[in-house]
């Protein structure tokens, strides 16, 4: 099939270059789609991005359900065509597929029944939480295709190829785009809808990048053409899809929490406390996104090579990701630490905002490079089918955040910027000790030199 690309030959630069361009792109292009709501939102004033901020985590968390599928498809599709066995990635395809359809109905449901008392864990005023409730409820359609959507850029992504989701993710960026500005302010012929504009317009790009989804995998000469999507599961190959997700969807879906929590204590400073560190953390997923699109790439290519036995192009290709997504981390960190001010005075207008964001920015400046280094380690460490050992140090220090946070707020009087120097130390220890502990795995196995 022409959609396969196979990871295990050619010069490792070039072959990690070429796959994990689309993949840090299209991971922009995801970040864009909040961002972009941020840019028109911000506009509005803080409230509105604290609403779009609080119910955000819930967004979050659907991306999180959707790792179980996603990231179980990517190693086990990848590590079957690496050792050759075609009709075994498709069974694995097939059944991520049916799994994630009925992981996005029940998480939709939930989400349909609960909205409201899911924001009232955030210790925000009433108006701004029945706005983020009616956020959620116009983005429930985009939160299904997101999940649908995840599981199929993990099973091409496992196939090798990056540039099919990178193009089918920038017309859903388009669309977004041009559908923001006029859901929102009522541009045109369309209503004045606000922040349920802003989630009507994702979940409308969503739509359409599912449409093209099935049109590249279930027709023409798509990896997935003639299965017949019948619920008849093997359970060997379920089973396996569960153990090699269920730790990443854990971890994610944990991380989201814990930043909840983190949110929740935000709150007590204020709504701009608030929306400065939802619109932080979108402007910190320069780093997070571009990591994440090494992690992807190390992760597929690492899974065909491991399915080949090819230990010594494991390694090379590890050092070849780190060396380069590092440089960026740096570079990113720099810009945090310097350039602070004139990054949030592009999306906010209020003075007391920008000063702050400057600080939340600074914070995080120190570890933007473990940051990316624990993304990229992760990636090694899926592509070898072992998800348990980033989730374990995952979990552990955004855990830490909690008890971290509320010393420096309580005890040390740090203020809000307490919470922020917890998220930032936890960084860097996470990145710092799992970057350790994968060379160490990787120097250990002297096989096929």
């Amino acid at each position: 099939m022409s959609q396969i690309k196979d990871l295990t030959t050619g010069a490792i630069t070039g072959v990690i270059i070429r796959l994990a361009s689309p993949l840090i792109a299209a991971s922009f292009v995801q970040m864009a789609y909040t961002m972009t709501d941020m840019l028109w939102l911000g506009h509005l004033g803080s409230e509105h991005v604290a609403a779009v901020g609080a119910a955000f985590f819930f967004v979050w968390m659907s991306n999180s359900v959707s790792y179980c599928t996603k990231s179980g498809a990517e190693v086990l599709v990848s590590q079957s065509l690496g050792s050759k066995d075609t009709q075994r990635a498709i069974r694995f395809a097939d059944h991520a597929v049916r799994l994630s359809f009925l992981l996005a109905l029940a998480y939709s449901l939930l989400i349909l029944i609960s909205a409201p008392e899911l924001l009232s864990f955030f210790d925000l005023s009433q108006s701004i939480r029945q706005e983020g409730a009616a956020y959620l409820y116009y983005i429930i359609p985009g939160m299904i295709f997101g999940i649908l959507n995840n599981t199929f850029s993990g099973i091409i992504y496992g196939m090798g190829n990056s540039k099919i989701p990178f193009r089918i993710l920038i017309v859903g960026l388009i669309i977004n785009i041009v559908l923001d500005p006029l859901l929102i302010y009522g541009i045109w012929i369309f209503p004045d809808l606000g922040v349920r504009g802003a989630a009507l317009a994702t979940s409308l790009s969503q739509g359409v990048v599912f449409l093209l989804f099935l049109r590249n995998l279930f027709l023409r000469e798509g990896f997935l053409k003639g299965c017949k999507m019948r619920f008849h599961w093997e359970s060997d190959l379920l089973r396996l899809i569960v153990r090699i997700g269920l730790p990443v969807t854990l971890q994610n879906a944990l991380f989201a929490f814990i930043s909840m929590v983190l949110t929740a204590m935000t709150a007590q400073f204020g709504h701009i406390a608030v929306a400065v560190t939802t619109l932080g953390g979108q402007l910190e997923a320069i780093s997070w996104m571009t990591s994440d699109g090494f992690c992807t790439a190390l992760g597929s290519f690492t899974g065909q090579n491991y399915g080949a036995g090819l230990w010594k192009r494991i390694r090379q290709g590890y050092y070849t990701s780190l060396s380069i997504a590092g440089s960026i981390g740096l570079v990113a960190g720099l810009l945090f630490l310097f350039q602070g001010e004139f990054i949030f005075g592009f999306f906010l207008s209020e003075q007391e905002s920008i000063a702050l964001g400057a600080l939340f920015l600074y914070i995080e400046g120190f570890s933007q490079f473990f940051m990316v280094a624990e993304r990229v380690s992760a990636g090694g460490f899926n592509g070898l089918g072992k998800t348990h050992i980033p989730a374990i140090i995952g979990i552990t220090f955004n855990a830490l955040r909690i008890p971290a946070a509320w010393f420096l707020v309580f005890t040390l009087n740090m203020g809000v910027t307490g919470i922020w120097w917890a998220i930032s130390a936890s960084s860097i220890l996470k990145g710092a000790l799992l970057s350790v502990w994968y060379i160490l795995l990787l120097h250990s196995n002297q096989r096929n030199k």
